[in-house]
Parts: C-alpha cells; sequence; structure tokens
C-alpha cells in the first residue's frame, strides 16, 4: 500500500490568492465555515457501550463513520472508524493531519487523538478521555499537538435512533482557532512541496507526516519567539526534531521516528504557549506601570486643585474678616466642619478601595508566583527529561527504554535522580509515580517499576511521605495497541509532580468563574 510521503509547510501571506514561497508560487484556498449546532450526549455512567454515527460537513461530505463510546470508571472509552477521509493538503499546504476533539456542551475543545487515515481513505482510533458529557468534531491541524481547533471542521458526530444518554445542544463556534494563529514564514528551499516527493509505504508516509508536523511545530514555536521566552523547552524541541530527522537520514526504524517526531511536535506547542503567556504578562506588566503613572498624576492634580481651593477660601475668609468679624468666624468653622466631615467620607472610602486593591494586588502576586515558579521547573525538567504540563500537574514520562524489567537503566537513573534534586528544592510538593503496561497480565510490572522509580526519588532526598508508587497495568493507555510502536509508547512510568507551591493550574490554562445560567 503506497500513498504520497505527506508535505507541505505553513504559508503566511494575504489575499490575493496566490503566496510566493521561495521561487515556486502556490495557489492558497481559503475555507470559510459558518457557524453551526453539534449535539453533545451525556453517556449514562458505567452501562453498556453505545453507538454514534459521524457525518462529513460540506468541506468533506462524503465522510463517514460510526463510534462506541463506553462511561467506565474514571473515564469514557471511544473507539471510531471514519471512511472517506481524504488528504489534509486538500485544504491548504499547511494541514498535515487530522485531530478529533471532544467538546464540552461550553463549548470548550479537548484534543484527545490524532486521526491518520490509510491508503484507502480509512482510519480507525481508540482513546480515552476524562469527559462525561461531549460531541465529538474532526478538523485538519499543522501538527497533532495543538490545543484549539482549527476551523476546517471535516466531520461530527450524529445521534443514532439507538444511542443511549442524556442529548444537550453545543453552539460550537468554529473560529476558535482562527487560521493564522499557527503560521511561519516557510524558508526559500523547504524541500516540501507535494510534487517533489515519490510515493513509499505507509509506515514510511506516517514517519514523514510526524516528522513535518514536528517540523511545523517547531517553525510556528521559533515564530512566537519562544526561543527568548522559553529557552529550555524550545532547546528541547529543537533537540526531539534533530534527532527525529536524524533517525529518518539513517533508515532507523518507523517506530523510534515517530515517537521522537510526536514527542517534539508536543515540546515546541509547549514552548509556544509559554512564549505566548510570558508575551502577555510583558504587556500586562508595561499597561499596569503606565495606569501607576497616570494615577500618580491623578493625585497630584488633586492635591493641586486642593491647594487652589484653599488659597480661594483663604482669600475669602479675609475678606469676610474685614467686613464682620463675626461673620468670618461663623462661617470659617461651618466650613472647617464641612471640610472635615467630607475628607473624613473620602478618607473611609479611599481606606476601603485601597484595603480592596490591596487584597487583590497580593492575589494576583501570589497566582503569577506560582504560575512562574511552575513554569520556571517545567524548563529545568525538560532539560533533563521530557516533561508536560498537565491539570494532574507537572508530567515526568520515563520510556520503557529506560528499564530492564522492573529495574531503572543507569540513564534513566540518572535522570530520575536529578529530577529529585529539582523538587527537593521546593518544599511542599508532593510527587506520585504511576506505572502502565500495555496489558492487564503485566500489571505487577507496572508496580515494580513505579516502585523502583519512587525508591530512587526518595533515596535521593525527597521525604517518603511525599512520594507515592501506583501500578495502573493498562487501565490508561495512550495510543492504540495495536502496533509495536503503539504498545512500546504504553509502557512507561510517569512521574506526576503537584502540591500548592506550583499551583492546581497548567500554565497554558486558566480559572474559570461558574455561574448559573
Amino acid at each position: 500500500m503506497r500513498r504520497h510521503a505527506v508535505v507541505g509547510a505553513l504559508l503566511v501571506c494575504a489575499l490575493p490568492a496566490l503566496c510566493q514561497t521561495g521561487n515556486q508560487t502556490v495557489p492558497i484556498y481559503r475555507v470559510t465555515v459558518v457557524q453551526r449546532t453539534v449535539e453533545a450526549i451525556n453517556y449514562q455512567y458505567r452501562s453498556e457501550p453505545t453507538r454514534i454515527d459521524f457525518r462529513g460537513t460540506v468541506l468533506m461530505p462524503k465522510a463517514k463513520g460510526e463510534a462506541v463510546v463506553e462511561s467506565k470508571r474514571g473515564r469514557t472509552e471511544i473507539e471510531a472508524r471514519l471512511d472517506n477521509i481524504a488528504e489534509p493538503q486538500t485544504f491548504g499546504g499547511e494541514y498535515l493531519t487530522y485531530v478529533l476533539w471532544a467538546v464540552s456542551p461550553e463549548g470548550r475543545p479537548h484534543n484527545i487523538g490524532e486521526i491518520m487515515p490509510n491508503g484507502s481513505n480509512k482510519a480507525k482510533l481508540r482513546v480515552t478521555t476524562d469527559m462525561q458529557a461531549f460531541g465529538l468534531i474532526v478538523t485538519a491541524e499543522p501538527y497533532s499537538a495543538v490545543r484549539l481547533p482549527s476551523d476546517v471542521v471535516v466531520a461530527e458526530n450524529v445521534v443514532r435512533p439507538d444511542t443511549m444518554g442524556k442529548i444537550e445542544q453545543i453552539q460550537a463556534r468554529y473560529d476558535l482557532m482562527p487560521r493564522g494563529q499557527y503560521t511561519w514564514p516557510i524558508p526559500a528551499r523547504s524541500g516540501l512541496l507535494i510534487s517533489s516527493e515519490p510515493k513509499v509505504s505507509m509506515d514510511q508516509y506516517e514517519a514523514i507526516s510526524e516528522l513535518y508536523q514536528a517540523q511545523n511545530a517547531l517553525g510556528i514555536a521559533r515564530a512566537a519567539n519562544a526561543e527568548h521566552y522559553a529557552p529550555n523547552t524550545f532547546a528541547n524541541a529543537q533537540r526531539l526534531v534533530d534527532e527525529a530527522r536524524r533517525l529518518r537520514e539513517t533508515n532507523a526504524s518507523t517506530r523510534l521516528i515517530v515517537q521522537e517526531a510526536r514527542e517534539g511536535a508536543q515540546t515546541a506547542e509547549d514552548a509556544r504557549v509559554i512564549a505566548e503567556r510570558r508575551r502577555q504578562e510583558e504587556s500586562l506588566a508595561k499597561a499596569q506601570a503606565d495606569a501607576s503613572a497616570a494615577q500618580q498624576a491623578r493625585t497630584q492634580a488633586d492635591a493641586d486643585t486642593q491647594q487652589a481651593r484653599s488659597d480661594a477660601d483663604a482669600a475669602r475668609a479675609q475678606a469676610d474678616a474685614e467686613r464682620a468679624a463675626r461673620q468670618r468666624a461663623e462661617s470659617d468653622a461651618a466650613a472647617a466642619r464641612e471640610r472635615a466631615s467630607r475628607a473624613e467620607a473620602e478618607a473611609a472610602a479611599n481606606r476601603v478601595v485601597a484595603a480592596d486593591q490591596s487584597i487583590r494586588v497580593r492575589q494576583d502576586q501570589a497566582a503569577r508566583q506560582k504560575t512562574e515558579l511552575r513554569m520556571r521547573l517545567l524548563e529545568q525538567m525538560n532539560g533533563v527529561i521530557s516533561t508536560r504540563d498537565t491539570p494532574r500537574g507537572l508530567v515526568a514520562t520515563i520510556l520503557d527504554t529506560g528499564f530492564v524489567g522492573p529495574a531503572l537503566r543507569e540513564a534513566a537513573s540518572i535522570q530520575v535522580a536529578r529530577v529529585a534534586a529539582l523538587v527537593a528544592a521546593i518544599p511542599g510538593l508532593r510527587v506520585e509515580v504511576d506505572g502502565h503496561t500495555d496489558s492487564a497480565t503485566t500489571e505487577a510490572l507496572s508496580w515494580k517499576r513505579a516502585e523502583a522509580v519512587r525508591r530512587m526519588l526518595v533515596g535521593r532526598g525527597l521525604a517518603p511521605s511525599a512520594v507515592m508508587a501506583r501500578g495502573l497495568g493498562n487501565a490508561h493507555p495512550l495510543v492504540s495497541n495495536a502496533s509495536p510502536g503503539g504498545r512500546m509508547e504504553n509502557r512507561r512510568v510517569e512521574i506526576v509532580i503537584s502540591g500548592d507551591p506550583i499551583g492546581n493550574i497548567p500554565f497554558w490554562d486558566r480559572s474559570y468563574t461558574l455561574s448559573l445560567r
């Protein structure tokens, strides 16, 4: 089974409809998708599996498929199958893959997996999500690690007559991530045009596709100035992409190329988000400084006005004194009482405002300090081992290659020791070590590996009460176990670091206010 090796790079230009890339002119197709309603389903908790259908949108009307959804303890499992999925580059050179999204009834999207069609334009995907009520959509994306969906929605779920669950309407806004947010200037000699690539096998196609996605993610992060704002994370992403490129040039295993490329794309996306966050913080700090200067100017103007008013009162009082001493004394006394009362009221009001402002400033400062410490620890750990920021905490992953049976290899032991040193430097953090495997029969191995990592962390200075280990077996796979590469990726140990010193919200997320509609 053979198909074109993926290709393409992101193109940056405005209208008209042609864009210059290097020495060639490439047509750009603009796609507009209107706002539409998607049905979300609140799947019955721990009930029998239920089925839903997929249908193509106006962008891909021939697309179709179905999914089996089952709500289990702590997760919802989704096994999806889609047919007639055309090449993503149909919608523009910047689109290299498809992503399946779970969208909450409030419109919050969650990336739950990459969809990779085979040579027959068919795709299968088995993933899990912690969401209970959601709708499913499929979008074309520049790389699989994006955190917001593009506006190129090619398929959506359809409720069947036999679908079990509570149906809710999602007013899905497909402009959540307008085209152009993930863009970068294409190099003059990119070598990524479709016409220049030979046809290759499906395994090679997957490896090349993932490599180009990683290169796109790295270029987008560089365009966001991640080299300046998140140097450690960007350097780690560059190293991973370079390693994936080297593996391809040396005809290494497809599994290793895909593994390094996917991690490189994910790390580059982290670097881009950190850069965007820090650039926003710089803008906020400048705005706050400008506001402070304006407040000082207003305070000085009020003082001058008050001085002028006092001078005028003194002049009037002096004139009144010349006419009548008694009248002047009574008038001055009344004016003094009035000023004192007004000043007291204003002072009381100012004290209340100042107290509120002081509380808000302290709260904002504490939140910023936690976020900055979280990002700094993430960057430091990325210099040691690949780490990502999640709602559970900072998650460092030791791959299957870091073990010999249940024991740590020497290189992995050194990485764990350095992680222990970084965590020990911040009092109050908690560490959870989760072992994962690719089958239920190896659950004991997942616990032994997690316990080996825990012993290393405790032996390097962490308090035993602050470190726990769990063997989760195959309860939380990252990808399908249908391929050797997928099974190897699922065999891993995750070090989850959390605690109040680094807050409970990932640096790329924010808090939400809940209120009754």
